[in-house]
């Protein structure tokens, strides 16, 4: 009797660490993207591993996740990260009395933390605003995030998996309330065509809705844009971060030659369709100057925004809304065979694959173990081999 057959629908950072789970446990998997890998949100993040730092006070259900993830995206895929650490900086008085909240919240969430002399800082990190009063360091990093879904997809496709890109769902295919597969759209030939399958999962991030629909359901997604900008000189060596409450142009991510500043946070109506406000663009300068000077003589390489797919909850600003993730089984709505996993970072997506796994597995009536935690991607490169 064949392996059951899962098709999973994008293929940015959720949907290749959801291919490789569920090809672990010994599905048949086909992954479906309407562009290139990585084309949507992750492929245009931040590209920040998160230590959690970010979250140790205001949301600490996404900052232990965080941490807990980096260590383990450690140990299965170095070769794709940039394990430089970061430093949470204090610029005025008041960053400086958030400090002891930020070190209680990194022990509550057991972020390694050190508080750092600021010549050490400034040693550091020479391009660093030498007004600064005060520094912590925290393990931070970077990531490629085409390599980063790269080394899952590679890992999935060893066991299986079948990667079709520019390949767009058009539609899902039911039979009375289940989804039993769907029609696509091959963008580089133009023909379509039907898949049959015995689930499907939607792990199309801020689409997701977009996607849900199709099948007559809701998903209480909210993509919410953030505009970063990225200038021309790499002026950091760790992450950069203001020792605050996350805000507006707080944080300078170094990316090989360069350093990208970000990021702002407001609700778009269509993640496709991303208006940059100028004002945005002259705000994140500003605000990256305060923590990096050298920024104003640097020229700017490149603007861009990307929505998010923060999960939806009542009341409350952008900024206020928890960073975790959250998975639906469409059966709890009457529809069957269709699950959907949104919300997270690129930094928890092997955590959001194990979840949405699960309960894969659960439906299909599969015993199977999550083996993602302790197997080690094999190397970005041997994706197209």
């Amino acid at each position: 009797m064949p392996a059951p057959h899962a098709i999973v629908i994008g293929a940015g950072s959720t949907g290749a660490a959801t291919a490789h789970d569920l090809a672990l446990r010994g599905l048949r998997v086909t992954v479906l993207e309407r562009g290139e890998i990585a084309s949507g949100t992750t492929g245009r993040n931040h590209c920040l591993l998160h230590s959690g730092g970010r979250y140790c006070v205001k949301d600490q259900e996404s900052a232990i996740e965080c941490i807990d993830e980096n260590l383990i995206l450690r140990r299965i895929m170095p070769g794709v990260l940039e394990l430089n650490d970061g430093l949470f900086v204090a610029i005025t008085e008041d960053d400086l009395a958030f400090k002891d909240k930020f070190l209680e919240g990194c022990a509550a969430c057991h972020i390694p933390a050190r508080d750092l002399p600021v010549k050490h800082a400034l040693e550091m990190e020479p391009f660093l605003n030498p007004k600064i009063l005060a520094a912590v360091q925290i393990p931070d990093g970077v990531f490629e995030p085409f390599r980063f879904c790269l080394a899952f997809l590679a890992t999935a496709k060893q066991h299986g998996a079948v990667v079709r890109s520019y390949t767009e769902v058009t539609e899902l295919l039911c039979s009375g309330r289940s989804v039993t597969g769907v029609k696509i759209l091959d963008h580089r030939t133009g023909q379509t065509e039907t898949l049959g399958a015995d689930l499907v999962v939607n792990a199309t991030g801020p689409w997701a809705d977009k996607i849900a629909r199709m099948a007559g359901m809701d998903v209480p997604v909210s993509p919410t844009a953030g505009v970063m900008v990225t200038v021309n000189k790499r002026l950091n060596n760790m992450v950069i971060n203001r020792l605050n409450k996350p805000s507006d142009g707080d944080i300078v991510v170094p990316q090989r030659l360069t350093s990208i500043i970000g990021t702002t946070s407001w609700t778009v109506p269509d993640a496709d369709q991303i208006e940059i406000p100028k004002e945005h663009i002259d705000k994140m300068i500003h605000k990256g100057q305060e923590l990096i000077p050298a920024i104003q003589q640097t020229s700017t390489r490149g603007v861009g925004a990307v929505a998010r797919p923060l999960i939806r909850r009542a009341g409350g600003d952008e900024r206020e809304v928890s960073r975790t993730f959250e998975c639906f089984d469409h059966r709890r709505d009457g529809v069957d065979g269709f699950v959907t996993i949104s919300g997270g970072k690129t930094t928890t997506a092997r955590a959001m694959a194990e979840k949405v796994a699960d309960i894969v597995c659960g439906k299909l009536g599969l015993r199977a173990e999550c083996r993602t935690r302790e197997t080690r991607l094999v190397s970005y490169r041997l994706f197209y081999n």
